[in-house]
């Protein structure tokens, strides 16, 4: 266990426990807080990592940003020529030009506790939230938002107007997580620690949470809370419970989410392509 790690676990027990607060916490404390959150904007540490096949979310990580929140007091801050009050301080951004990453003027907000990797790129206006992991090359677009603790890969494309869940409690759940090398279209949901694995593309407007089923073609399986790697995803619409009620005629239906395989899509795609261009 590290340093970091164990000073944070003591000072989590300490503040469950009734020992301190926002009120009491002092230099020592704050010291703690503010390593903590150095380290997670230097990529040192993460709210969740993969283990084996699995994403699980590293508890002491979550907890210190929670401590983050219950042991410091509401302040004023300014940001472009506007006041607003919070806990926190929005993150300093000098390392982003080093790492050749850019976010655009008017309107990209990186709160402190946040990771961005190398030659990312954030436009106006996008948010990425505490506890956040964005990975090398990801393009994070317009009106995005990526919530609390949500770890993106590399080579991400998160299209405008999409959404990435937070999800900071309870701290033994593990977050919303986009794998490698996924795009994302326009107005995309991700949810509820949804994973969303690598090599895959969603079509615009998909919403993806653990309630709604993933009918995957490829492996003739429903899944739920992920959709596997290597996959062309898109919202369709299947028969509801109460399809046969009377005040819905016609039927009533439910969103489903299918996933088929990508290369052989990609590959009809380009044969229809090549079709038409002889």
């Amino acid at each position: 266990m590290s340093t970091l790690e164990s000073e944070i676990g003591e000072l989590w027990d300490r503040k469950q426990n009734g020992e301190v607060d926002a009120e009491s916490a002092g230099e020592d404390e704050f010291a703690t807080l503010g390593a903590f959150l150095e380290a997670l904007e230097d990529g040192e540490v993460r709210a969740a990592e993969k283990s084996g096949d699995e994403w699980e979310a590293n508890e002491w990580v979550k907890q210190g940003i929670l401590l983050n929140f219950g042991l410091r007091e509401n302040e004023a801050y300014e940001y472009g020529g506007v006041d607003h009050y919070d806990v926190l301080p929005l993150r300093e951004t000098e390392d982003l030009g080093e790492r050749g990453t850019r976010n655009t003027p008017d309107g990209t907000t990186i709160r402190r506790g946040a990771y961005l990797g190398s030659d990312c790129i954030m436009m106006s206006p996008s948010f990425v939230n505490v506890g956040a992991y964005v990975g090398d090359g990801t393009l994070v677009d317009s009106c995005d938002t990526v919530g609390s603790c949500a770890q993106i890969g590399e080579d991400v494309k998160l299209g405008a107007n999409t959404l990435i869940g937070g999800v900071l409690e309870p701290v033994e759940s593990a977050p919303v997580v986009v794998e490698d090398n996924v795009s994302l279209g326009a107005g995309c949901r991700v949810t509820s620690g949804f994973v969303v694995g690598e090599n895959s593309v969603v079509g615009e407007n998909t919403l993806l949470t653990p309630r709604i089923p993933v009918y995957d073609l490829v492996e003739e399986e429903v899944v739920y809370g992920k959709l596997p790697a290597n996959r062309r995803a898109f919202t369709r619409f299947v028969e509801s419970s109460v399809s046969d009620h009377d005040l819905f005629e016609g039927g009533a239906y439910k969103p489903a989410v299918v996933a088929t395989d990508l290369e052989t899509e990609t590959l009809e795609a380009t044969e229809r392509e090549d079709a038409l261009r002889e």
